[in-house]
Order: structure tokens, then sequence, then C-alpha cells
């Protein structure tokens, strides 16, 4: 294995920077490093095997100055992580001992075909599994179009591919099912991305001529029809299963995987039955309601008609499985990254929550607060998690969902990231997301808001008026510590705000203000360092951060410290008073994007969106306009250059949807949106787009990535 070392580090003159190696034998090595003369220093190293595989090989960086050492790293060393990867570039920061241990991680980032230069930087593609579209298709996408997708991005240059969460979403049978973000379990894979002609082809005729025939009309259709996909999908698996069944389950790989994914794949497969049996998600409305491993002993024993249809459950999952891990395998193959996303939550009736109540707040759902694409707000249903009981084992079960996600990627994105410094929380019995409150935070006592000089009372100011909204108020009682309050969001739109004298509203501006920029930022530093060091640390995986919204300002610091690349969206600058920012600026440890999948695609936003601005003046997506907004993110600083498929689209006048609208994906303030946005063309098609491909691969070529 080749090891690629990179350091950003500003020498003085007379200067240079040393790699020191402590091997597994007791031995150093210290190497002079290259340097290319803006602050990055950089080394390679051949290490083999037998080397790599023993786990305990450190190092640190030195400072000499005409051949005298003057300075050395502090603290702990940097450890090399274990991958069977053929190349690695590891890129660190220098580690300073500040009083305390400085939580500093390297970035790995694997599989990645080296182009020789100093500072590595790549390209890809973003798209979600189901708007994948082939010719073998059922309406959906499924996971060995990821395949296509690879030769895809290999062909123009690229080096990731970005999905969605590929969760199981199953809980209703319906379209509602197309949400991606709200899993079911956040271990199992979802059955509808399965390629079933992969698994075998059922023995009747009549129902396969059937079968082949919805197949043709469903992969026709301009966006999914999810429900009829889903039955589709549903009675070929059945089939297969019926016949396919008992012979996979004595297979040697069956086995292997059944073993090695037993702790989450037993309840999960009892879950999937109950839904099924009693007709609903809801495990309220079950008889076995409260779920205990005696359930296991009691339904998961062989010899039965429901210990038959448990299985079931297990066969889907092992060839979801399969599928999949060779897909990550062959993505591998030809130095593209897959990188996954790892939800911030889980549906309220998951089997997570079933299987592990005392780890959420079920009183509560996530969401966020109100932004500029949501005025009021965004709910989302899934529970809160109760970070004072995960935080008892050790965050076990976020350790176990990462490292299973491992399994399957190369990379990943922490959606919504600010949740692991404090979560936007909306108790049940409020229809606004403006009711929402920051968990945790230090709230303010009654006491505290009179030495402030606001005289608070909590019938005045945290009870609405009879016959007014329940918007209508300035405070909100914390549920889990009763007697102290949060502001409201502001609600210097309220009546009961513009009701108050001067002084106190001025009192209210400044409790408010502090509360939500100053008070609570050690409190979220260490909030959030409590709990993302040991999830980091859980794989090897590179790591992206969803840092959009409202941020906090111990944000950055604690993405720096763990080498977390934060998520750069040019519509969505994080410098007040600029409507779009100007990717030259982004820093290297950063992703940045035209768009994301909750967001207009980059037509959308030029031609009806978009604020005037000194960056982008086109007033019209032209294919020259889009071309050069593409061109500018290429030639950022960004380590990672994602963009949607619709956006590289959108520079061919023939490759190009007709119209704009039909490529967005979601609508943040729409609870109820339809995840059904398709490819217009198939993958084969986009492949034989030999003129496209090469501008892509040129672009890439000419912007070093």
């Amino acid at each position: 294995m080749r090891i690629h070392f990179q350091i950003e580090y500003i020498t003085r003159w007379g200067e240079n920077l040393y790699l020191c190696l402590n091997m597994a034998d007791g031995t150093q090595q210290c190497m002079e490093m290259n340097n290319n003369g803006s602050g990055t220093w950089f080394t390679d190293f051949d290490l083999d095997d037998d080397e790599a595989s023993a786990g305990d090989i450190t190092y640190s960086y030195m400072v000499q100055t005409d051949g005298a050492i003057t300075r050395r790293e502090e603290g702990s060393l940097h450890s090399i992580p274990y991958t069977r990867a053929k190349r690695l570039v590891l890129s660190d920061r220098w580690k300073d001992w500040q009083g305390s241990e400085m939580e500093q991680r390297t970035v790995a980032i694997p599989y990645v075909r080296h182009n020789n230069r100093p500072r590595w930087k790549g390209a890809g593609t973003a798209i979600p599994v189901f708007s994948l579209r082939s010719e073998r298709d059922f309406g959906i996408g499924q996971f060995t179009d990821l395949k296509l997708m690879v030769d895809w991005a290999a062909s123009t240059g690229q080096s990731v591919i970005q999905t969605l969460p590929v969760n199981d979403t199953t809980m209703t049978g319906t379209w509602r099912d197309s949400y991606p973000y709200s899993a079911n379990s956040s271990f199992a894979l979802n059955p509808i991305y399965i390629d079933l002609e992969l698994i075998g082809t059922p023995n009747d005729r009549i129902f396969l001529k059937r079968a082949h025939q919805e197949r043709k009309e469903l992969n026709s259709l301009q966006a999914i029809d999810y429900e009829r996909v889903f039955r589709l999908k549903s009675e070929y698996l059945d089939r297969l299963y019926a016949e396919l069944g008992d012979q996979c389950m004595k297979s040697k790989d069956y086995k292997a995987f059944f073993n090695a994914n037993r702790s989450w794949l037993e309840p999960y497969a009892l879950y999937c039955y109950l839904r099924d049996k009693y007709g609903t998600a809801d495990f309220n409305m079950w008889k076995e309601a409260r779920y205990s491993p005696g359930l296991l002993k009691k339904y998961c024993i062989p010899g039965n008609d429901r210990y038959r249809e448990i299985c079931k459950h297990y066969f889907i999952q092992y060839h979801l499985d399969k599928q999949l891990s060779d897909v990550k395998k062959y993505a591998n193959r030809k130095g593209i990254l897959l990188k996954g996303d790892i939800p911030i939550g889980v549906n309220r009736h998951s089997s997570d929550v079933w299987i592990h109540p005392e780890l959420f707040h079920t009183d509560c759902q996530a969401g966020a607060p109100p932004d500029a694409f949501a005025t009021d707000g965004q709910k989302w249903g899934m529970p809160t998690y109760n970070w004072q009981n995960m935080a008892r084992d050790g965050y076990s079960w976020f350790v176990a969902r990462f490292r299973k996600m491992a399994d399957y990627f190369d990379a990943y994105r922490i959606d919504h990231l600010l949740g692991f410094f404090r979560i936007w929380e909306i108790p049940l019995q409020y229809h606004s997301g403006l009711m929402g409150r920051f968990n945790p935070a230090l709230t303010y006592t009654p006491q505290e808001m009179w030495d402030k000089g606001f005289p608070f009372n909590p019938a005045l100011h945290a009870i609405p008026p009879s016959g007014t909204p329940e918007t209508n108020v300035l405070f909100l009682e914390d549920t889990h510590r009763p007697g102290t309050y949060h502001p409201r969001i502001n609600a210097f739109d309220t009546d009961v705000f513009k009701q108050l004298p001067a002084n106190e509203q001025a009192a209210f501006r400044q409790l408010h203000d502090d509360f939500y920029y100053n008070r609570n930022n050690t409190f979220w530093f260490e909030s959030a360092m409590s709990k993302l060091p040991s999830l980091i640390d859980a794989t090897d995986m590179l790591v992206c951060g969803e840092d959009l919204g409202m941020i906090p300002s111990c944000v950055p610091d604690v993405m720096d410290r763990l080498r977390i690349l934060s998520l750069e969206v040019q519509r969505m600058p994080k410098n007040m008073g600029v409507s779009v920012s100007d990717p030259a600026t982004y820093p290297y440890m950063s992703v940045c994007t035209t768009s994301t999948h909750d967001m207009s695609v980059l037509r959308t936003w030029i031609e009806q969106e978009m604020e005037p601005n000194h960056v982008i003046t086109a007033k019209m997506a032209t294919t020259a306009a889009c071309t050069s907004v593409i061109s500018a993110h290429l030639a950022s600083p960004s380590i990672l250059a994602i963009f949607p498929l619709q956006d590289w689209l959108s520079m061919s006048t023939q490759l190009r949807a007709k119209d704009p609208s039909s490529e967005r994906i979601n609508v943040p303030a729409d609870p109820d949106n339809y995840w059904r946005y398709r490819m217009h063309l198939t993958i084969e098609k986009l492949l034989k787009a030999r003129k496209f491909n090469d501008e892509i691969h040129q672009m890439l070529y000419l912007s070093g990535r």
C-alpha cells in the first residue's frame, strides 16, 4: 500500500518539514517532505501488507532548521488507519498542546486514483438510487444501476458517486415510503432497490409475462410510481423466496451474513413480520408493543409458518447486502469512492425505536428552525435522541450504525450535522415548527430573566391569549427541565411582543439574541465533542458534514478539530450580508456544490430565485452560464466538488431536461413531498454521449481534479 501524507504548515525561511514514522518493529524512519509553495507539505511511503495489518504504526511531524530540530508536534501521535486500499491519502493538521489533548482526526481518502499532484482534489456526482434509470429497471433505480454510474464517472475522470440514504423505509406500502430520511431501520437496506434478476427467475410463466409488461410500463414513466413498483417487486420477491429461499439459506455465504448481522437482523425481521401481520408499522397498536429478547425465542424458532415468513426478510437482506457490497468492490476497482448519507433520525415507528425506546424522546419530533426555504420551520416527524442514555454504553447503537454503513461506502455525509450540537425539537402537541426549541440548551430561569430586565410572567409570556395562534408567545417552557424557558425564535412579529413597552421589547431582544448566538456556544461545543469523536473514529470512512442553516459559531472549530469536511453551497453563503458565495473563497477541507436535493436545480435557481450579485451575472440559464458556474466550483480550493446529475446535464443542450422544474427532488417546506424524481434519459444513453463526457473529462483535467 502506498500512503500519500500531506499537511498544511506555513514555514519560515530555512525551515523544512519532516515525517517521522514509528514502525511496528520499534524502528523509526524520518523523511524530508516536499513543499508545493503554498503551505502544503507532502511525501509518499510504501507499506507492505503485513506492516499495514499490524495496525500499530504511528507518526508525527517535526520542523528542522539547518539540520537541527526546532519544533515537534505535541499531544498524541497520529495513527495509520487499517485499510486494504492500494493507495491512501492522509490529510493531517499540525497538533499543538493547548492545556488538554486536541481531538484532531486524520482524513483518510482511500481507493482513489492519485494523479501525482501534491494536494489531491476530486469531483463527483450526486444522484439518489431511486432516481437512476437504466434499461433493466422496474420503474425505479436499483443498486446494480450504480455500476453503470461508476462506468460513467470513471469515463469522465470523476472520483465520487454520492447517494441519498438507502435504508429500508417500508412502513405503509404507499408513496409515503418514498421519503428516504424516514427509515424503519438504521441497518437494513431498502428492498425496493433490489435487482430481482440477479436472484433468479420464478417458474410461473404467466406471472413473468405480466411482470415483464408492467415492468416495461413502469420504466417508461417520467416519474416513479412508487406504489405500483412496490407491489410488483414485492410479489416478485415472494415468488423468488418460495422457490429459492430454502436452497439459499443452506449456503455458506448466507450463513456467514446471518451470523455477522444477527444482532440487528433478527429483531428487524420480527418487526417486519409483525408490521405486516397487524397491517401497521405503529407498534403501539400491536399486542407485542414492547420489545423484549424473549420475543425472538417465541417467534424465531424453525419449524412453523410464521418463522418461514420471518426468514423471508433475512433472505431479502442477504441479497441486498450482496448486491450493494459488490457495487462497492466494482467502484473501488475503477477508482471511484461511494459516498453514502447517514440520516440524523429514524421514523418514530421504526424497528430502532421499538427495540431501543430508551434511546429516544418520543414525545417530541425533530425539525429545523425557520430559514429562507421554510419560514415556519420544519417538522420531520422523527423522535429526538436521548443522548444521556446513549452515552451510558459509549453510543454503541450509533457506532454500530456507522460501522454497518462502512460495509457499503468509502465516505459519508452526516445529515444535519448541527443536530449533534443541538437539535431543533418540537413537542408533539404543537403544529408549527416555530414552537421548537434547541435541545440541549442553557435555558433561562424566571429569576434570570428578571435580573436581565425582563419582567417574565408565564401566564402573559408563555401561554398564548385565548383565541390567538399557538405561536403568539415569547417563551416556551422546557419539557425536559420544567420551570425553565427558551425564547420563542423570531417572536418579534407576534402580537404579544408588539404590545410590550419599548424597554421590555429591548430586554426581550437582548435575551433572544444572546440565547441563539452567544449563550450556548461553549455548551454546544462540549455537547458535540462528547459524541462525535467516538462515532467518527468507529470507521475509516471520509466524513463530510451537512453544516447548513443556523450555524453556531462553535461548529467550524469542532469540524476543524475532527477533520470533518464542510458543505459549501453557493446559494447558502456562510458570510453575513452575502447572497451568493464565491467558490474561490471555499476552504480546502470542504465539499462544494451548486445545489442539494432540498433545493431547486441550478437552472431554476439562476432564472427564478437568484438574487442580484457580483459572482454570477447571468440572468438566463444557458449552457454557457451553467458551464461557467460548474467551472468556478471545479476551480475552487475544495477537496471535493460534487454536483447533482441534473446540474452536470445543464451544460448540454442535447442532454438537459426540457423542464427543469421536473428535476427537483424535495421541497423541505412540504411535509407531503413525493420523492419520485427519475433521470429523463437512461444511463446507457449517458454513457454514449461521447462529446459531453469528453468535455467533462477535459474540465476536470484542467481544474486539477
